[in-house]
């Protein structure tokens, strides 16, 4: 988000964290947290996808 800022945006930004270290801490702990989450994020392989459908194919009625 801070990239999509307009320079002058991010040079306030850039000041605010400078004089306030409590939220400079609290933004740091929030860029921790996000990329912990990004390392954890995953999508299944397409060969766990393709057993579940196979799986869930045994589930039709037959009529």
């Amino acid at each position: 988000m801070y990239n999509e800022l307009p320079a002058e945006r991010q040079r306030e930004v850039e000041e605010a964290l400078q004089h306030d270290p409590d939220l400079a801490a609290t933004c740091a702990d929030l860029l921790l947290a996000q990329r912990a989450l990004d390392g954890v994020r995953r999508e299944p392989r397409p060969e766990t996808s393709e057993a579940i459908l196979r799986y869930s194919r045994t589930f039709l009625s037959k009529s």
